[in-house]
């Protein structure tokens, strides 16, 4: 095989790529030495901000297929006729460590799922849970905060993780959650994922639904207990980057089906409980699971860098047909996150190939700022309206209005009827076996009897007995032994 010339920044040859010049044999280095000053200055550069939240993680192409019919409820055109097929991207991710932690670890998990469709990229951000710590994301930062690492220690704290979580009751239906059998799925392949956030569908009509993502594994869902997980993170700490990257390229190719929960957007008002509490599930007796699709991972990265530490996802990527909802963690969500992505990878991440529109080009008056590749002609211009041949508006709304009313000011969410921090943490816990429930009671206990401060521990205690007095009893019995050896 013939070896290409190795060249500089440039495109000029390099004649030795072993040797520094020097001033004579075995002297000082020459700062004319273009090549291995670029080479030593690049090599500085050669890592980005890294996520915040979600850094270390996992990705894959892959295609959404239609599998039923769901245009009585939104017009959106990747979703407008049995067998359609649309190219997407999938990341997966372990939420608080850093992007050298390990991936088997209690935590819950990003799926966070780009389509490429022709009206748009639409991007759906989620996890492997449907509910989540907080309600409201003015409270975001100081949760993600109390799960890093402590500024003094440089490790996570079970004082500040639970303190917060003493002072922050709606965090118990998730906790049940993470320290249940799914905290800690075995593989990306074998987890469910979830949009959690309340959407808004809207089709041709004008009507308006809210909705809920279910991805389900057709793998089926597999987990590892505290010790198995110890025990592969050790061992492999990128175990699920691994799993994920050899089953595809064997031909394995793992899929998901997508269900949704739909509501009629009128009944959200008189709903027994907020409908849109990130920190809530809707029972499947009042909304079941409609099947929409399946979702298919065949195609691995060419390079992670490229296509995976810099896919850029953000909630407000929406299409016509889809929109957002009134959840308030949402909301947040829907700045927070594009303004992350402009911070990492710069103003113009959207124009990098992983994160560009495939099915459709874009074609708006963005220009400048580093790294713009797509600055236009003499011809163009870069303002709107004008006189030229510029792209102009539709005047056609992406999702129907939603109705406000009310005084500005920093109100607590809306309470209805059964709205309670607790009921549902009890509910899930009654659904789990003997086995599932001791497992739980393990896992919080071993965590909890950790902190330092008895009144963290008493604050914690007292949510897990409102949630069920089985529940409380039983993790309280389990502290104390813990605390007493």
């Amino acid at each position: 095989m013939e070896k290409r010339v190795l060249t500089t920044e440039s495109g000029a040859p390099v004649a030795d790529n072993q040797n520094s010049a020097t001033a004579g044999i075995g002297g000082p280095l020459l700062i004319q030495d273009q090549h291995l000053l670029e080479k030593l200055a690049r090599f500085n550069r050669e890592r980005i901000p890294e996520r915040v939240v979600h850094a270390r993680g996992s990705g894959a192409y892959g295609h959404f297929e239609v599998t039923d019919d769901v245009t009585a409820y939104t017009k959106a055109a990747f979703l407008s006729e049995v067998g359609k097929r649309t190219e997407l991207f999938t990341r997966f991710s372990t939420v608080a460590d850093s992007l050298g932690g390990a991936d088997a670890v209690r935590d819950p998990r990003g799926f966070a799922v780009k389509f490429y469709t022709e009206e748009g990229n639409y991007d759906l951000v989620g996890n492997n849970t449907p509910v989540f710590f907080v309600k409201d994301p003015v409270k975001f930062p100081d949760f993600i905060h109390s799960q890093k690492r402590d500024p003094f220690t440089g490790r996570q704290e079970p004082d500040n993780v639970w303190d917060f979580w003493a002072h922050s009751p709606e965090a118990t239906h998730q906790v049940t959650w993470l320290f249940g059998d799914r905290g800690i799925p075995a593989s990306y392949r074998h987890m469910n994922g979830y949009g959690s956030h309340t959407y808004l569908w809207t089709n041709a009509e004008g009507g308006a639904f809210f909705v809920k993502y279910h991805f389900k594994t057709n793998q089926g869902v597999r987990c590892l207990s505290a010790e198995q997980a110890a025990e592969v993170a050790g061992t492999d700490p990128t175990s699920h980057q691994t799993d994920l990257l050899q089953a595809i390229e064997r031909g394995v190719h793992p899929s998901w089906t997508l269900y949704v929960q739909i509501m009629p957007a009128a009944e959200a008002a008189d709903y027994r409980f907020n409908p849109f509490d990130l920190t809530k599930v809707w029972p499947h007796a009042d909304y079941p699971l409609r099947r929409v699709g399946r979702m298919v991972l065949d195609r691995n990265p060419e390079n992670v860098f490229a296509e995976v530490e810099q896919a850029a996802f953000s909630p407000n990527n929406f299409v016509p047909g889809i929109g957002p909802s009134p959840d308030k963690m949402l909301q947040g969500r829907l700045f927070a996150y594009a303004d992350a992505q402009r911070y990492r990878l710069g103003v113009n991440h959207t124009q990098l190939p992983v994160n560009a529109p495939r099915a459709t080009a874009a074609d708006n008056y963005g220009r400048d700022g580093l790294m713009a590749t797509r600055n236009g002609s003499r011809h163009d211009r870069n303002y709107e309206p004008n006189s030229y041949a510029g792209p102009s508006q539709t005047g056609q709304a992406l999702s129907a209005a939603l109705a406000v009313s009310g005084r500005t000011g920093t109100h607590p969410a809306p309470a209805h009827v059964k709205d309670d921090d607790f009921f549902q943490a009890g509910e899930l816990y009654r659904l789990m076996t003997q086995e599932e429930r001791g497992r739980l009671v393990a896992n919080i206990a071993g965590s909890l009897s950790q902190v330092s401060r008895e009144d963290v521990v008493e604050r914690n205690l007292a949510h897990f007995h409102a949630a069920d007095p089985d529940y409380g009893r039983r993790v309280e019995e389990a502290v104390r032994a813990l605390r007493e050896d």
